[in-house]
């Protein structure tokens, strides 16, 4: 168990426990309120309630449990290492594999792999079924991962994210031509009004997300773009091109009703990663190969062009 303390000052003076420890803690909101909900903060020695406002000179404690042995089940499934070292390690995730367990994939997944591979040694502050996972992407999405061997190294990547400092950049395809070679999508994502597994572009209960492209290939109706992340919404770049009238191709949810059947999902690799390491305090960068699926289909538009 690892405590933070801090004693609020005047510009903490109302603010909700659970933003000011997450900003001290340099851990996400939502990760304060779990710590929060199983009672590891503390205002004035009371349980805190995440609601609950602080007044200058309250004493906040932040109890950060080490991480604990999990009932998920180690699987030696083949996954691709691009770097390892004491403290994290950086994967290629296929197209199709699911990242954590969760209802309907109880197995056979990054997280059953992670636990193989590194004999269960993963930071634990994102829950028992996420275990080493800092960020996550899409089933269907292939691409790197950063995963946290230890509470500290993932405390101190989760705040990269947080402040949006961390180097994300996706190669898709997506359906038709671009007037300009580059620019930029501005709009804030949240759940969708009625199909809650959806996203969308909103005003209510929504946040900040900025996405821009830069055009690498065009063909007759799709176009192959470079994507860089200013933000990480739940389905950022799906929604952010689908509102902008250009689809992942391959996209079942957000594209058009006649999906791409041959790519199994949408046509969308995180091929760029770049962080401060939390050991060394270096910036490194990984980058990974287009997949198979992805220039298998570059190939086929390319002969489609040529016809």
């Amino acid at each position: 168990m690892r405590a933070i303390e801090y004693i609020a000052c005047e510009s903490d003076e109302g603010l909700r426990c659970d933003a000011v420890a997450a900003r001290q803690c340099e851990i996400t909101r939502s990760s304060v309120q779990q710590l929060i909900a199983s009672g590891n903060v503390t205002v004035n020695g009371k349980t805190a309630a995440k609601s609950c406002r602080i007044s200058s000179g309250d004493v906040i404690c932040v109890n950060i449990p080490d991480a604990k042995e999990v009932d998920i089940t180690p699987q030696n499934i083949p996954i691709e290492i691009v770097y390892e070292d004491d403290y994290l390690l950086i994967v290629n995730k296929p197209k199709g594999m699911v990242v954590h367990p969760a209802a309907g994939n109880p197995d056979g997944t990054l997280v059953n792999a992670l636990m193989y591979h590194c004999e269960g040694r993963l930071s634990g502050i994102n829950g028992e079924l996420r275990p080493g996972i800092v960020h996550r992407i899409d089933k269907d999405t292939s691409g790197l991962l950063v995963v946290a061997k230890d509470n500290d190294t993932h405390v101190a990547l989760t705040q990269q994210f947080s402040v949006h400092s961390i180097t994300r950049m996706y190669h898709a395809i997506v359906y038709g031509g671009f007037k300009d070679d580059e620019g930029f999508v501005e709009a804030p994502i949240g759940r969708h009004p009625i199909d809650r597994k959806r996203m969308a572009i909103t005003e209510k209960n929504s946040k900040y997300a900025y996405t821009s492209y830069e055009v690498l290939e065009r063909y007759n109706g799709f176009t192959h773009v470079a994507l860089r992340l200013k933000t990480g919404r739940t389905h950022q770049i799906r929604v952010h091109m689908a509102n902008i009238g250009h689809p992942v191709a391959g996209d079942s949810v957000y594209g058009p009703k006649k999906c791409i059947t041959q790519l199994n999902g949408q046509c969308l690799h995180a091929k760029t990663l770049g962080f401060i390491h939390p050991a060394t305090n270096e910036y490194v960068e990984f980058d990974s190969e287009l997949p198979d699926y992805f220039t298998d289909f570059t190939k086929t538009l390319r002969a489609k062009d040529n016809i």
